[in-house]
């Protein structure tokens, strides 16, 4: 295994914000309403891995430094771990378990389904974010995996939706995003390849 380190360094910190959260939430530092503080939070980690992930390789490209791409899919895979705890927050803290409300907010609530969506997204990529997918589908796994940048609108557009009145904050990470994006046009990959050459030479 390459860069054992680093990895090890990543599932820590994967770790430590919900066991952390968690504590907060059991020692009453997360008042008047712990579950959707807990569950709010989850949805954003989950956001923060994703941009992560999604930097890896522009840093590959300009560092020349491989172990950026070794931690990419562990990060993906975080990304959805945090999803996953993030839904069932949802379900528990705000649904209580009852899931003829939760096809009552799918109807009254749009952002619900925008966040199902991108939910479903992960979920493929998790999947088959192994070398046995990879080899299975072939040139379809990359183009499978494209979906990634659907998945961040999709995140980005549920968050806007759920923070409307402040947006500020979502204009941070929206902004990550888009320079994320743009860091992929292929121009833009080509000036940075050359930085990255001409920085390692």
């Amino acid at each position: 295994m390459r860069y054992p380190g680093f990895r090890l360094a990543i599932f820590i910190a994967g770790c430590l914000f919900p066991l952390w959260w968690l504590y907060e939430a059991l020692t009453g530092q997360l008042d008047p309403d712990p579950g959707k503080i807990l569950m709010d939070r989850l949805g954003l980690g989950a956001l923060v891995f994703l941009l992560i992930t999604l930097g890896m390789t522009p840093l590959q490209r300009f560092s020349g430094w491989s172990g950026w791409i070794v931690v990419r899919r562990q990060l993906g895979l975080w990304c959805f771990a945090y999803i996953v705890l993030h839904l069932m927050a949802y379900l528990v803290f705000i649904l209580g378990l009852d899931w003829g409300q939760f096809g009552v907010e799918l109807r009254k609530r749009p952002y619900i389904i925008v966040g199902a969506l991108g939910f479903v997204g992960l979920l493929a990529l998790a999947v088959t974010s192994n070398r046995y997918s990879q080899k299975r589908l072939g040139a379809r796994w990359k183009r499978l995996h494209r979906l990634v940048y659907v998945i961040l609108g999709l995140g980005l557009l549920h968050f806007l939706w759920i923070v409307r009145s402040d947006l500020r904050e979502w204009a941070i990470y929206a902004a990550v995003g888009g320079v994320l994006m743009v860091l992929r046009v292929p121009v833009v990959v080509r000036w940075v390849g050359r930085r990255g050459r001409s920085g390692s030479g």
